[in-house]
């Protein structure tokens, strides 16, 4: 007799009943955000009320978001709230410029990651996934957090692409510094809820000091020793760094400042490698919970790549290894949440939009909501492989964003996730230790709280 099994459904804070009161909002956008969202979020296409930040539309149909972030986007700008929880470490760069600045910086960095440059980093970032499990030979059956694995190996691509010349610092050093950046800054400090002035202080901010202190004397020795070296022999490594220092817009031909040097470097290191170690983390938790889906994965890898590093040619083939991927980012979205000011009234269809007001599309929600994905709750990979691709929307699948902002970086991101997915699962098998309990916590971006404990066991 055939048994089927059923898919695994991966932990998720219960949606409540009733919207949260005034305190119990605050509370949760301290502890975790993720717990605010009610019943009538999954189940409704948009929902608009008054609340605590004024009058909030809640948008989750695939056109309206479309019209939002696409259509008619200079009607709407990054607001406020998130400008002053990510401002004081990213500062001005890509993430959080508005207007003609960020216009302009899009131009000039938008070269950086065309598909020829991103497809030139496959062996720099092949040689970092093969140093991890190399790593690993010695650990055989011992127990790992996964988390801070992950942010390792991300860290080491990122020295590899960004800064090739090396840290002068610890890796790990930064790495913890992100980690606590993101820990002080990601609760929600009611000051910054209701708008008060910057001046008041922040006892996130407070924390986050001596992480943005390290951040800044990090980027200021890269950059200081790349400067010099430019100076002195007008050649460098061709990597992230050097092509930063030497962009230029292509209408006005003006370079970036240093400060926008800064705080780009900042936003790679900071959003960009804590993005992709998180879905790593995640795809390897749910692999753990699927063991269908661990088996297929491992012997596509297998097949693909046998025993030697991951090659351009390869990244077409591992078919399952990207859906496994992006499955991961559907469940637990980098960026679980997004918000935007409407700059002037609008309408879409009958819904209206006052000038003010705030606009919020949920990743967490939108890729989780009950009308526009079958089984939202399980993890089914196959939902995107290209025979089913068709049939997901593509304003119901934001992982990167969507329209002008979206993430400048998503394709050198996806890129190395799946090389080191790859690589990992044709080397070795990791399972979540026994009574550990899996928690998504939004900190800016959703990351699994209390770490990822699992026991490695060596496959070759």
């Amino acid at each position: 007799m055939h048994t089927v099994t059923a898919p695994f459904r991966p932990p998720a804070p219960a949606p409540r009943r009733t919207p949260p009161d005034v305190f119990d909002l605050l509370a949760a956008l301290r502890d975790n955000p993720l717990t605010t969202w009610t019943e009538a979020h999954f189940e409704q296409l948009v929902i608009a009320g008054e609340g605590v930040l004024g009058r909030v539309t809640v948008v989750h149909d695939p056109a309206a978001i479309r019209h939002i972030l696409v259509d008619n986007a200079a009607s709407y700008r990054k607001d406020d709230l998130q400008r002053r929880v990510l401002a004081p470490g990213l500062g001005n760069g890509l993430l959080t410029a508005e207007g003609e600045e960020w216009r302009a910086q899009r131009r000039t960095l938008a070269p950086l990651f065309a598909p020829r440059r991103v497809a030139s980093f496959v062996p720099a970032m092949a040689e970092a996934a093969e140093r991890l499990v190399r790593r690993w030979r010695r650990r055989d059956r011992r127990v790992l957090d996964v988390a801070l694995e992950m942010t390792r190996v991300t860290l080491d691509v990122l020295e590899r692409t960004v800064f090739t010349e090396g840290l002068k610092r610890d890796p790990d050093a930064l790495g913890r510094a992100v980690t606590r950046y993101f820990e002080a800054l990601g609760p929600i400090d009611p000051l910054d809820v209701f708008g008060l002035p910057d001046w008041l202080p922040r006892l996130g901010r407070l924390r986050a000091r001596p992480a943005l202190r390290f951040f800044d004397e990090v980027v200021t020795e890269l950059i200081e020793t790349r400067k010099a070296l430019l100076a002195r022999t007008g050649e460098a490594p061709q990597d992230l760094l050097t092509l930063l220092l030497q962009a230029a817009d292509p209408e006005t031909g003006q370079g970036l400042s240093d400060l926008e040097v800064r705080a780009n470097i900042v936003t790679f290191i900071g959003a960009g490698h804590e993005t992709t170690a998180n879905a790593l983390s995640w795809a390897l938790y749910l692999l753990s919970q699927a063991p269908a889906a661990r088996e297929r994965v491992e012997k596509e890898a297998d097949a693909v790549l046998g025993l030697r590093p991951v090659e351009t040619e390869d990244l077409p083939r591992l078919i399952f290894t990207r859906a496994v991927i992006e499955e991961a980012m559907r469940l637990y979205p980098p960026v679980p949440f997004m918000s935007r000011t409407a700059l002037e009234a609008d309408r879409i269809g009958r819904l209206k939009i006052p000038k003010g007001s705030l606009v919020t599309i949920a990743p967490y929600v939108l890729h989780r909501h009950r009308r526009l994905w079958q089984d939202p709750d399980a993890f089914l990979p196959e939902r995107f492989l290209p025979e089913h691709r068709e049939g997901i929307d593509r304003y119901a699948y934001l992982p990167f964003g969507a329209g002008p902002r979206v993430c400048i970086g998503a394709s050198f991101a996806l890129q190395e996730a799946m090389i080191v997915l790859a690589t990992i699962v044709r080397a070795a098998r990791l399972d979540l230790v026994e009574g550990h309990v899996v928690t998504p916590v939004h900190r800016v971006t959703l990351r699994p709280g209390g770490g990822l404990p699992m026991v490695l066991r060596l496959r070759r």
